[in-house]
């Protein structure tokens, strides 16, 4: 039961819990304790809205940062990690494979106000080498839900 309510949160977390059960073929207080449960042990690390900022008028800048450090003896990656995490402006950060050690979400304002991000905060860190910074430009998909759908081509073939 714990995948299936997982599988179904994680495509809809406003599922009512009545209706959750429903779809499982379960007891509400059954499921309900479960989910309880499930948050309780951070298996469920909490909800979220996906919001399509250009549908709104709101300025905002996404950005993917690669990071490379160089690991603490002792602690390894974690102790970086924790302190990239800690900036308001981080939305992600993810240990990965490859030409970097991290790879990390942020949001701000401007282009500008990632820059600034990026040159005070987040390359000061000690133990950060080197940064490369790639803007998100448009976003068509995210978290699985496609968010601005490309205008199909209205002109007329010609053959």
């Amino acid at each position: 039961m714990t995948d299936k309510i997982l599988t179904i949160l994680e495509k809809n977390a406003r599922i009512r819990t009545d209706d959750l059960a429903n779809i499982l073929g379960e007891d509400s207080a059954l499921v309900r304790q479960e989910v309880e449960r499930l948050e309780a042990e951070k298996v469920i690390c909490g909800y979220h809205t996906l919001i399509n900022w250009d549908k709104v008028g709101q300025e905002k800048a996404d950005a993917v940062i690669e990071v490379k450090v160089a690991p603490q003896r002792g602690v390894g990656f974690d102790q970086v990690a924790e302190r990239i995490w800690q900036y308001p402006e981080v939305s992600s950060i993810y240990l990965v494979s490859g030409n970097c050690d991290f790879m990390v979400m942020i949001q701000g304002k401007s282009m500008r106000e990632i820059a600034m991000f990026v040159s005070e905060k987040l390359s000061t860190i000690d133990g950060v080498l080197s940064t490369t910074t790639q803007f998100i430009l448009k976003k068509y998909k995210q978290e699985g839900f496609v968010v601005d759908n490309p205008r199909k081509d209205e002109r007329e073939a010609i053959s």
